[in-house]
């Protein structure tokens, strides 16, 4: 079942969300406004049809946002997500839903349907991931608290601390002294693999769950609102990530020179495993700001990076 899903956002940047009615399944929970095809139709015609019907209004489509596999139970659907931020009409409630505007930021993943939920992470998600260089020695200490701080000050969003040469309580440090930046400009900051440290830190700073971590867990490491990444390099892992993390980084797309040995998956391989994905995926391994364009058109998220973005 192929269902289109609207993301509606304003002129002050809030997304447009609809509850489910009693007496529907996921009764209760939100959603964004949409609804599945007919017999063909085209996902660009059934969108506009169903907002209409839905809410009064006559929508002009944006790029797509994401594409999200899913199972609930016995039914799956694939949930089609376009970008609207230009229509004609003022959204109302047709078939006697709630209607409600929301900043992406403030809203609570667990009232969401989960299907819905991919699709906020990936509007709140930027379309850079910055990391830092492995080989950083532990004497680095001040002068990638400056180039950080300017990496979030330029407006970077989203900054994983990788820095396997140090401690983890002095990585824990540098995150603490980022912190009043980051949450004053709104980026997250993200821990490599240290789930403790990210909880005591608190809102602000996540973990990338590492290829062990991902196989070994039973369930998500911190609350919705920290958020968790996923290392994958196949479609088994991506499927994992569903279960665990709000997003995924995927590599290698190409070569790099921190893994020489690796053999690069290309952008044709990395669109078909984005294309089974149900998180927001970034292409990582030889990615650089100019890689963007390409990585969007595969479906991705994004670019993630290394040595191309510092």
């Amino acid at each position: 079942m192929h269902v289109m899903a609207g993301v509606m956002v304003d002129a002050h940047g809030r997304v447009l969300l609809a509850q489910r009615p009693p007496g529907k399944h996921l009764a209760g929970l939100w959603e964004f406004p949409g609804g599945k095809l007919e017999e063909g139709e085209s996902p660009e015609a059934g969108l506009i049809r169903e907002l209409r019907e839905e809410l009064g209004i006559d929508a002009s489509l944006a790029a797509p946002l994401i594409r999200i596999p899913w199972r609930y139970g016995d039914r799956s659907l694939l949930l089609d997500a376009r970008t609207i931020r230009e229509w004609q009409g003022e959204p109302a409630s047709l078939e006697h839903q709630a209607l409600q505007w929301c900043p992406p930021a403030e809203v609570d993943l667990s009232i969401l349907a989960p299907a819905d939920r991919p699709i906020l992470r990936a509007l709140q998600l930027p379309e850079r991931y910055l990391m830092t260089p492995a080989d950083t020695p532990p004497d680095a200490f001040g002068d990638w608290l400056m180039r950080i701080t300017g990496a979030i000050e330029r407006g970077e969003r989203l900054i994983l601390l990788r820095l396997p040469f140090w401690l983890p309580e002095r990585v824990r440090e540098l995150a603490a002294a980022l912190l009043p930046v980051a949450r004053a400009r709104g980026a997250q900051l993200v821990l490599s693999g240290d789930v403790e440290g990210a909880l005591a830190l608190g809102r602000g700073v996540g973990v990338q769950l590492k290829a062990q971590q991902l196989k070994d867990m039973g369930q998500r490491p911190l609350p919705f609102h920290q958020w968790v990444g996923a290392s994958c390099h196949f479609a088994e892992e991506l499927a994992r990530a569903l279960l665990l993390a709000d997003f995924a980084t995927l590599s290698p797309v190409a070569a790099t020179a921190s893994h020489p040995g690796a053999a690069p998956m290309g952008w044709t391989t990395f669109a078909a495993l984005v294309d089974q994905a149900a998180v927001p995926v970034y292409a990582l391994g030889g990615m650089t700001g100019a890689d963007l364009t390409m990585a969007r058109q595969c479906g991705g998220q994004g670019v993630a990076g290394i040595r191309g973005f510092w």
